[in-house]
């Protein structure tokens, strides 16, 4: 008899999965096709060839895949190699409340390239990836200016807090993202996805940035009674990343900053904060480069703040109260990361700040985001006529991902205190 087993069945998207098969013909080639909808309808699907063993087993953790769509020992990598039917979609969950992912894993006893519809597998199973625990609340904020929704982890076996408090902030694709936030509120997180542009009544579009906005977001968090009232974290990515680096360098709520693919300072946007104003370095639209798929690589759009009419647009981080942890893709086409990361250390360093660390993923690229989410090296823009370039090698880019996610956690834990509790 023919068997497929997926362990654990309902998991959540940032967990493994061991995936066995069992019951075919022994040294023979046979193909696990996975696939999904997203909510939209659209199809993403991944496949992988591997040969039995002498007993006509198959297990991931252990047999390396023959091709397909990646090739070696990768127990997750159809996972990872998710890619969608129609080409520059990207997989993003909306609603992370209502329901799962439903990931469909056919297995079939011989090397297909391309199952069709008239394929029948010999053996299938339908998990369910979440990206919330159970008990982890979701509550919508409209206070004041901020808008976004909090997420609060579950209360037992966590606690009853307080919980660190994390700021989670997205880049260009604006709106409300909150699946990042939903997976930090499962690892014990008090998480606030924070919106601030092209969502309910704010900007469309991100013209003049007032801190004030994201000050008033810092405060929110910290004098709610589930959090700790001892200073936040914050989480982004792109130019959320920009904005996470302007708070820490001026917020003194902010007491751990990761920023994942941003830069060392204001671009496009000027910034406003009380009687201070910074001007933005201005961008190139004329050195956008069109890759030979279409999409665009806007790496050399931004201009090298280094040059002396640009001095003032650094972001002075050695002032910054906490750590600052860059995360960065070796990779990346969308910002020249790894360049501006370095930047930054050493500004911080020149000025007797020793806290600021580079960490480098070689093979990855721009969206670096939690494990279990396929790898995106080009997608559609809201913004942009063409889709937008990402880089990235899909295995460095998924290991990345693990590794990423696990040293963000723990970088936050260290650096935030979560003894203290709001008064208010």
């Amino acid at each position: 008899m023919v068997g497929l087993n997926v362990t654990p069945e309902i998991s959540l998207v940032d967990e493994p999965v061991k995936i066995r098969a069992w019951g075919l013909p022994a040294e023979q080639v046979i193909t696990i096709r996975a696939w999904l909808k997203d909510e939209k309808g659209e199809i993403f699907h991944s496949r992988a060839f591997y040969k039995t063993d002498k007993k006509g087993n198959v297990d991931l953790e252990k047999t390396a895949s023959t091709g397909g769509d990646f090739q070696g020992v990768f127990p997750m990598g159809l996972f990872w190699a998710l890619r969608p039917a129609i080409p520059f979609l990207r997989l993003m969950k909306r609603d992370v409340m209502g329901s799962p992912f439903l990931v469909h894993l056919d297995l079939y006893s011989s090397l297909l390239l391309n199952p069709l519809p008239e394929d029948s597998p010999v053996a299938s199973k339908v998990i369910e990836r979440w990206y919330v625990s159970p008990g982890v609340q979701r509550i919508p904020i409209r206070e004041g200016r901020i808008r976004g929704t909090l997420f609060l982890p579950p209360g037992r076996p966590l606690g009853e807090g307080p919980f660190r408090g994390v700021i989670d902030m997205f880049g260009g694709v604006g709106g409300l993202l909150e699946f990042r936030s939903g997976l930090l509120a499962s690892r014990g997180f008090a998480s606030l996805a924070l919106a601030y542009f092209a969502y309910d009544d704010l900007p469309s579009y991100l013209g003049q940035v007032d801190l004030t906005y994201f000050e008033e977001a810092a405060q929110f968090l910290c004098h709610h009674p589930k959090v700790s009232s001892d200073g936040v974290g914050v989480v982004a990515i792109c130019k959320g990343a920009e904005m996470a680096l302007c708070m820490a360098s001026y917020l003194p709520q902010v007491a751990a900053t990761v920023c994942i693919n941003g830069t060392n300072a204001v671009n496009g946007n000027s910034l406003i904060y009380g009687d201070l104003s910074v001007n933005g370095i201005p961008y190139h639209p004329e050195r956008v480069v069109i890759t030979d798929f279409g999409s665009l690589s806007l790496t050399h759009a931004m201009d090298d703040p280094r040059k002396p009419e640009h001095q003032n647009s650094i972001l002075p981080l050695e002032k910054a109260r906490g750590p600052i942890l860059f995360l960065v893709g070796d990779k990346d086409q969308n910002y020249n990361s790894l360049f501006f990361a370095k930047e930054a250390q050493a500004r911080a360093v020149k000025n007797g700040k020793k806290d600021v660390y580079v960490r480098c993923y070689p093979g990855a690229g721009h969206l670096l985001e939690p494990p279990g989410s396929p790898f995106c090296p080009v997608s559609q823009s809201p913004f942009f006529p063409l889709p937008l370039t990402w880089g990235g090698e899909l295995l460095p880019h998924c290991r990345a991902q693990e590794t990423s996610w696990k040293e963000t956690q723990d970088f936050l834990r260290r650096n935030i205190n979560s003894s203290q509790r709001s008064k208010l």
